[in-house]
């Protein structure tokens, strides 16, 4: 409904609002009372949990959200993904591994002006019929992270250390990482302010990386789900105040905008407490099917460790969600499953993952994704096995020599949170008297272009927020 109404109207401005990680049980519940301005825009539009794609994490979440192509077409899996069928070499998916174009390059070609700041992958920096700051996965804004290039000087007089991230956010020292992320948001939500009342655009993005940090760094203060939560602890407030200050911010803008602006609220994916971490590497170990030549002395990465590849079957890495791996004849240097064998020991395998069960023997709701049954097409080198612990209650530990299958701790620093699969979006325009209607991240591109009175192209599909 809302499409075929952006459609008809067709020449309003676009605001996109993008809150990496979001969740729509905090946004639209415990803390709608205190986010009046997300409220605002609730109240005059649609709203709804946003399905992620799978895997649900930033990388490749917002870039299929932007471009209508699914993972597989895009052809990286996460943020790390096999260069090649080698065991070792891996590479990080930046803005060169996207070779289709996003809704502001259509829109730049369309003759629209375009403003996109802090979009995850936008590194390294292509031109636009605008403007354009990258995100997070920049180096250093010592390098060429805007365009034009004479912007970072613009910025510069801004903002004088500008940050695109925090570093590290996975750390114990909690009261600097929260200055870090207040810090960092604030110069965002300075820059954006300023681009609206300063620069010509039809389309305008951006993505505030913070509010995933805050909730990597802080969820288990806040949160009585949490089996680490303390009431009473000093950070126990700490989401809410963020997100109440974010808000805040989110009013500033919107009073800057034209009264025919269209505007949507989105997130790549949601959050969740970390219920624990499962060893994944530990579990294939146990079931015979990765064999290590000698057991390293305390944990380890799987990369330092021997693998005896003549013996191995399957091997995994961590993160948000798991990648299983087989080692497969012919395919990867020393494989050792028959590809005549392949499918029938990759069946196996998910079930036996599938029927995982948690520290207390309790069904873990562990779901194993086949590439090729959750994408319309499979590029470059995909995963045998995208595999969601406890549905991405746990999370994924890649390292070896925990003894155990089961651990509380992440094994690359602190982390409280999860992905969930539901992210969430608002629409101003839309019926507000309708009930919460769930859409998947198919719906986002479409709904932009035909904003903007551009047709979409009919591979994106018939989805409209």
């Amino acid at each position: 409904m809302l499409g075929r109404l952006l459609g008809r109207r067709g020449r309003h401005k676009v605001f996109v609002i993008g809150l990496d990680c979001a969740e729509p049980s905090l946004l639209f519940g415990r803390y709608a009372a205190d986010l009046p301005n997300l409220s605002r825009l609730l109240a005059q539009g649609r709203h709804g949990p946003l399905e992620s794609t799978i895997p649900a994490i930033t990388v490749p979440a917002w870039a299929a959200m932007f471009s209508g192509r699914d993972p597989g077409e895009l052809g990286f899996y996460g943020f790390r993904n096999r260069a090649d069928y080698s065991y070792e070499k891996m590479r990080i998916a930046t803005a060169a591994d996207i070779s289709v174009p996003r809704v502001w390059d259509l829109a730049s070609e369309a003759g629209k002006r375009v403003a996109v700041v802090g979009v995850p992958q936008t590194y390294p920096i292509r031109p636009v019929n605008g403007l354009m700051v990258s995100g997070f996965l920049t180096p250093s804004t010592r390098s060429e992270y805007t365009w034009p290039a004479e912007l970072k000087d613009e910025i510069r007089e801004l903002v004088v250390d500008y940050a695109v991230d925090v570093q590290p956010f996975r750390t114990d020292h909690k009261e600097q990482l929260l200055a870090q992320i207040h810090a960092m948001t604030e110069q965002h939500c300075r820059l954006v302010k300023y681009f609206l009342g300063k620069k010509r655009w039809d389309l305008f993005v951006w993505v505030e990386i913070g509010v995933d940090r805050i909730h990597h760094g802080f969820w288990k203060y806040g949160d009585p789900a949490h089996p680490q939560y303390q009431p009473g602890n000093p950070f126990e407030h700490a989401m809410h105040d963020y997100y109440i200050y974010l808000d805040g911010q989110i009013g500033e803008m919107l009073a800057l905008l034209p009264k025919d602006t269209t505007i949507l609220v989105l997130s790549d994916h949601g959050g969740q407490p970390m219920m624990g971490g499962f060893c994944i590497n530990e579990w294939l170990i146990q079931r015979g099917y990765l064999v290590l030549k000698e057991q390293p002395e305390g944990i380890a990465r799987l990369e330092d460790c021997h693998v005896d590849w003549e013996r191995t079957r399957a091997w995994a890495s961590g993160g948000y969600y798991a990648r299983v791996f087989l080692n497969v004849a012919g395919r990867e240097p020393q494989g050792v499953v028959p590809m005549a064998q392949y499918a029938q020991f990759r069946e196996q395998l998910a079930a036996e993952l599938q029927a995982t069960t948690d520290h207390q023997g309790q069904p873990m709701g562990t779901r194993a994704f086949r590439p090729e049954d959750v994408y319309r097409h499979v590029n470059n080198i995909p995963p045998d096995l995208i595999v969601y612990l406890g549905n991405l209650a746990w999370r994924s530990v890649g390292s070896v020599g925990h003894g155990t299958v089961h651990v509380f701790e992440n094994d690359t620093g602190p982390d409280d949170a999860n992905h969930a699969q539901n992210g969430l979006y608002i629409a101003t325009d839309g019926d507000p008297s309708a009930e919460p209607t769930p859409r998947t991240w198919r719906a986002v591109a479409p709904s932009i272009l035909e904003s903007l009175g551009i047709t979409a192209p009919d591979w994106m599909g018939a989805e409209r927020l």
